[in-house]
């Protein structure tokens, strides 16, 4: 069994594209590897929060995770904030990281791009995602291709300590999912599908309704050759449905292709919307149960201890060797 950490953050619903995308893989991952699956609240403060918002995203993403079948028996399921010993590992982080790594950051520079005002924690909070992957010995990062310079940053970290101090830290390897890494906007196929999207409807919520739902697959831009065909290049709109319908029905692109030969636009987003339909009812229903259970709240409640004793284990052995002892 290998150790995977990954962490979200609870600033908004998650998208039908952060399931097919992420967490759906998340639910194979646990059957074969011990999983750490963190919500980062702690990155989410990088850009200004309402609190009373936070709480409940913080709450509302923990029951998303349980009720897309993450096993609390398999996996640890916890609050980043609720764990210490990740904004003390990253502190010590940071002394070893250099402006110029975080300045080439690309996500920063979207991130701050037109904000009068930048916060410090949006420009050096890549080593605090380092410190939540290290803390855990872990060995795969399952990440969209987003993320890899972050992740590749997390490397190179762990390298420069475990050559200054002696090895400390295991060098995680980055894991890209192969299918339906990438979903896109429905309202702008050449981005990616964002549950911070101004326009609500480019992107379905994990909680939409089935009339949202529909609402949103019917107005999914398109074209107005009326060939169901994958072509990324001349059909993103049409691509990226085929992309969702493979995604959550398991039939191949070319299946799906032939399928649909000589229909129009009509009877095809209608069975877009009918699969996308059939993956997140279930899963509305398993949330509904568990938002307001004590029963969240004790799963919380023990991740939050197996993360820390296992956290804890690492960070002590880092301070150790970085000479933070008496």
């Amino acid at each position: 069994m290998k150790n995977i950490f990954s962490g979200i953050q609870p600033s908004g619903t998650l998208t039908l594209g952060n399931y097919l995308g992420a967490m759906r893989q998340f639910v194979e991952l646990q059957n074969e590897n011990h999983c750490y699956f963190c919500i980062v609240d702690q990155h989410a403060i990088t850009v200004p929060q309402d609190p009373k918002e936070l709480k409940n995203n913080i709450r509302s993403l923990a029951a998303l995770y349980l009720a897309s079948g993450i096993d609390a028996n398999k996996s640890t399921l916890f609050i980043q904030s609720e764990v210490p010993a990740h904004t003390e590992l990253s502190w010590m982080l940071q002394s070893m990281t250099y402006m110029g790594e975080l300045e080439r950051m690309t996500q920063f520079k979207d991130k701050s791009e037109g904000r009068d005002a930048v916060s410090s924690a949006l420009f050096t909070y890549p080593a605090l995602m380092a410190a939540d992957i290290l803390l855990y010995n872990t060995e795969i990062v399952p990440v969209g291709d987003d993320q890899t310079q972050h992740l590749e940053l997390t490397r190179n970290l762990a390298e420069r300590f475990n050559n200054r101090f002696g090895n400390t830290f295991v060098i995680p390897e980055i894991q890209i999912p192969k299918v339906g890494a990438r979903i896109m906007s429905l309202q702008d196929p050449t981005k990616k599908m964002s549950k911070s999207d101004d326009n609500v409807r480019g992107f379905i919520s994990m909680l939409d309704t089935p009339k949202q739902i529909e609402k949103k697959i019917k107005s999914a831009t398109t074209d107005s050759e009326g060939i169901v065909k994958y072509d990324k290049e001349n059909k993103p709109g049409i691509s990226n449905l085929l992309t969702i319908l493979s995604s959550c029905t398991g039939k191949t692109i070319t299946e799906l292709e032939n399928k649909f030969k000589g229909s129009g636009y009509g009877d095809f987003k209608a069975a877009v919307s009918k699969a996308v339909q059939d993956i997140l009812i279930p899963i509305q229903i398993k949330y509904n149960e568990l938002i307001d259970s004590d029963e969240l709240d004790d799963i919380l409640n023990q991740g939050a201890k197996k993360a820390s004793d296992h956290a804890n284990t690492t960070l002590i052995k880092a301070k150790e060797k970085m000479g933070l002892k008496r």
